[in-house]
């Protein structure tokens, strides 16, 4: 490589400047969110606004403890549960229609691809009275498999894993195995399965943020005495009074385990992404 080429992929300091100001920004939410949930309500308010964390947290958290009406470490053992099933199905059942969408021929493949694809674009709002009165008529009304069942498997997903799948699992290597006598799903769960593996990662991570964060739903099928851990923070507030300093504490805490998962399996993920790119 060139002198100039190397410079051409070197970082200047604007761009390290750039990067820590957008990091900042991004982290500053997170940490205000600490700070309130660490001290008592009336520093909200405050002017200026307090920067450091206070002492507060376990007298504010306390009173989430106390509020049986929001439930909150019921909702967080319904989201772990609830997140954890999500996620395993739609990383199941999206490799699997990822690859035959990617190496098995068909009729109708591109048409149905379309289809599948082209509810990406309805908004989920537009389905929520049709699979509210759907619920209600299985009698799953205010149960957790009305918040698992209808989002096993996303279009998101089968197109995202149909297109790693394309790129990433050679036809030859298939036929390959055609030939010693593998079945198809036996090909699928020896063969390509662990070729998908950084893909799988990725989505699964993805899945899982965006199910624990789900509120609309969850909120329009449940209640109280079933709630996942948004609804238990939808709770703790009134119409006529809002306890921030308590919402805050519930919130920190109810990000915990995004970051576990993150922290846990970032490292994986980043390098099974790297490993497959160096592959292919």
């Amino acid at each position: 490589m060139t002198s100039a080429s190397k410079r051409l992929w070197q970082a200047s300091p604007l761009t390290y400047g750039a990067l820590i100001l957008a990091s900042l920004l991004s982290l500053f939410p997170f940490y205000f969110m600490f700070i309130v949930a660490t001290r008592k309500l009336e520093v909200i308010n405050a002017v200026p606004p307090p920067f450091t964390p206070g002492a507060d947290f376990g007298d504010n958290f306390g009173r989430v403890l106390d509020n049986e009406h929001a439930a909150f470490i019921y909702g967080l053992i319904n989201s772990v549960i609830v997140s954890c099933a999500v996620t395993l199905s739609v990383v199941f059942f999206s490799a699997l229609a990822g690859f035959a969408f990617a190496k098995l021929r068909f009729k109708g493949r591109n048409l149905l691809l379309l289809a599948i694809v082209g509810t990406m674009m309805v908004p989920t709002q537009l389905a929520i009275i049709p699979l509210y009165g759907m619920m209600q008529d299985w009698g799953w009304g205010a149960t957790l498999q009305a918040v698992i069942v209808p989002f096993m498997v996303t279009a998101f997903g089968v197109f995202m894993m149909r297109q790693y799948a394309s790129s990433a699992i050679s036809d030859e290597l298939i036929e390959a195995a055609r030939v010693d006598g593998c079945g198809t799903f036996r090909i699928f769960w020896s063969v390509v399965a662990p070729a998908l593996r950084p893909a799988a990662g990725v989505l699964g991570l993805l899945t899982f943020m965006d199910t624990w964060n789900s509120f609309l739903w969850p909120y329009a099928i449940l209640d109280s005495d079933t709630p996942t851990v948004q609804v238990s923070l939808a709770l703790l507030s009134s119409a006529y009074y809002t306890d921030y300093a308590q919402v805050f504490a519930a919130t920190a805490v109810a990000t915990v385990p995004l970051l576990l998962v993150f922290v846990v399996f970032g490292r994986q993920i980043i390098g099974g992404i790297m490993e497959g790119a160096v592959k292919a």
